[in-house]
């Protein structure tokens, strides 16, 4: 009895965390397709994102199964036609309410929807050959600060939309094999491509607003991608849309891997006898950074854990400051006397 009640609380938990992670997003967000997506597009969203994210392919990485866990609950919603009727009109609260009174609510295993989807024993399969059209990639550059804890950048889209067009054309062509007679008891094998008879299609230009998700940490060339919405190709799926993350320069901090660079000038006099001083971080918070030492021209001081954070992960790199010294450009004889007397 004891092993079932903590079984039952590990679902319970495990299903209060699925449900908090994704708070913050659409479910048609986390497959990355239009609200008004088709039952086909949210398919083959799913398959690439739950291969992509498969804990098989991403032993040890969290953050992978958490997506994928993401994944395959919003999946879950949007290919039943009921949830998602229920979900575009009243949201998270109305599945809640409608499992509530006795709907089709409980959920299933998410390795259970990935088995059903493609296939017994949840291995990892080879998607089909579809014909698929240029992936388009955009060379997209972030701030220091989104990169640092987070952001989102809109980006103006335009791309060609397949559009209905007068009259038929040939369609789902294929080769079929038939046997011709060349003589008394003598065949040829032939190959004869056969076709159909589709609506036309055109190409027409449309433009509209794509939300790029910056994470926290990501790393230059790293990339966000929209599945199927690159170039379109008749009869077959759109390419991909491929957002490559680049940090975009900074007026105080420069970018290397995990740690952060800044250089910060201080007067002779700070660098003889001390000062305090803090800096502002790309999150406003303040780190303090005087001495009461003597500080050397091209002195540089490592302040742990205040770099970028890691991706998909809670630590930090480091923070380097590198002390440049301000000298007077001339000195009075006095001064220079007393100097002389202080230091000499």
């Amino acid at each position: 009895m004891a092993h079932r009640r903590t079984k039952l609380l590990f679902v319970v938990c495990a299903l209060c965390y699925v449900l908090s992670a994704i708070a913050g997003k659409s479910y048609y967000d986390i497959l990355q397709v239009q609200k008004g997506a088709s039952d086909d597009q949210i398919k083959r969203a799913y398959r690439k994102l739950a291969l992509k994210y498969h804990p098989d392919k991403n032993q040890g990485n969290e953050e992978a199964n958490k997506r994928f866990a993401e994944i395959s609950n919003a999946y879950e919603v949007l290919s039943d036609g009921e949830k998602r009727n229920i979900y575009d009109r009243y949201g998270e609260e109305g599945l809640k309410q409608h499992a509530a009174s006795g709907g089709r609510g409980g959920g299933m295993n998410i390795q259970d929807i990935f088995s059903q989807f493609f296939g017994g024993g949840g291995g990892m399969e080879e998607e089909e050959k579809i014909p698929k059209g240029d992936d388009v990639i955009v060379e997209l550059d972030a701030s220091l600060e989104d990169l640092y804890m987070g952001g989102s950048l809109r980006v103006w889209r335009e791309k060609n939309i397949l559009k209905p067009a007068p009259g038929k054309r040939r369609c789902n062509c294929r080769n079929e094999v038939y046997h011709k007679q060349i003589g008394p008891g003598m065949f040829q094998q032939m190959t004869e491509q056969v076709c159909e008879q589709c609506p036309n299609v055109k190409f027409e230009r449309e433009g509209y607003f794509v939300t790029v998700d910056i994470e926290k940490g990501m790393q230059d060339g790293q990339e966000v991608t929209f599945y199927e919405d690159g170039e379109p190709m008749i009869d077959g799926e759109a390419g991909d849309l491929r957002f490559r993350i680049h940090t975009a320069p900074h007026d105080v901090f420069r970018r290397d891997g995990n740690d952060l660079h800044a250089t910060i000038t201080i007067t002779l006099v700070q660098a003889l006898v001390g000062f305090e001083k803090s800096l502002k971080h790309l999150d406003e918070h303040l780190v303090e950074i005087g001495t009461k030492g003597i500080t050397k021209p091209k002195e540089v001081r490592k302040f742990k854990g205040e770099g970028m954070p890691l991706h998909f992960s809670t630590k930090k790199g480091d923070l380097y400051v590198t002390y440049e010294v301000l000298f007077p450009t001339s000195l009075t004889e006095d001064q220079k006397a007393s100097i002389q007397k202080i230091l000499g």
